[in-house]
């Protein structure tokens, strides 16, 4: 194990065993290099290792402060190592979404509250204008269709659950927009899916949501297969 790396398992230790919690200013650098018995360089490289993790964070003239360890910003890195795997092995990951969502899905049906089922109606309605539109804005039609799973994501009631859903469900946007661009009517199908969710979800319907999310998450996947040796001419454009 490399002097950075006992850094980074060595503040994880402390915040596991409660000797820094969320918030707290870690201890001056000399006195925390000593403690762990590493150069002032190896622990500033275990630093910056730790505020990608999103488990530190500094601030410009005030030192270096634990986060507030939220699960969004802890497996925000998740989304990248998925992008890492963008190509046609990401199926594998388009699995683990669906179910991910189904799951989030039917704990949203007996907890979202009204404000955020009326937040989803007016993100399909929105959608309908874009529809009506000619041409239709593609990628604007993708920034709908994310924000309207991460509604639904935001009212399961488990905040690791909903960050999961978050990381990896903006992954598939270029296989949306490959479907957006090559087949007629996917766009169409798609809004038709979420109002069926958005249905399901807002009768408190828990088996109906599971149901509807997972068949649309379904066709996302056999899109993935279908898109995976095209995808490419998208990032050349």
């Amino acid at each position: 194990m490399s002097r950075t790396d006992e850094v980074v398992a060595a503040v994880q230790r402390m915040v596991l065993d409660g000797r820094l919690a969320a918030g707290d200013r870690l201890p001056v650098e000399q006195d925390l290099a000593d403690e762990l018995g590493v150069s002032r360089g190896s622990l500033r490289e275990g630093v910056r290792a730790l505020v990608t993790l999103g488990i530190l964070e500094t601030r410009q003239g005030d030192g270096t402060y634990v986060t507030r360890l939220d699960p969004a910003r802890l497996l925000g890195s998740m989304g990248f190592f998925a992008d890492l795997h963008s190509d046609g092995s990401a199926q594998p990951f388009h699995a683990v979404r669906r179910l991910l969502e189904t799951e989030a899905a039917g704990l949203a049906a007996t907890r979202i509250d009204a404000a955020s089922l009326a937040r989803a109606r007016g993100v399909l309605d929105g959608v309908r204008d874009l529809l009506s539109a000619t041409p239709v804005d593609h990628e604007a039609f993708i920034a709908t269709d994310i924000e309207f799973h991460r509604i639904v994501a935001e009212q399961c009631g488990n905040p690791v659950l909903a960050a999961l859903v978050d990381a990896f469900g903006s992954r598939t946007a270029r296989t949306r927009l490959w479907r957006g661009l090559h087949d007629e009517g996917s766009e169409e199908r798609t809004w038709h899916e979420h109002d069926a969710i958005w249905r399901a979800l807002a009768t408190g319907d828990a088996d109906a949501a599971r149901i509807r999310m997972a068949a649309h998450l379904l066709g996302v996947e056999d899109a993935v297969r279908e898109a995976a040796p095209d995808e490419a001419a998208i990032d050349e454009d």
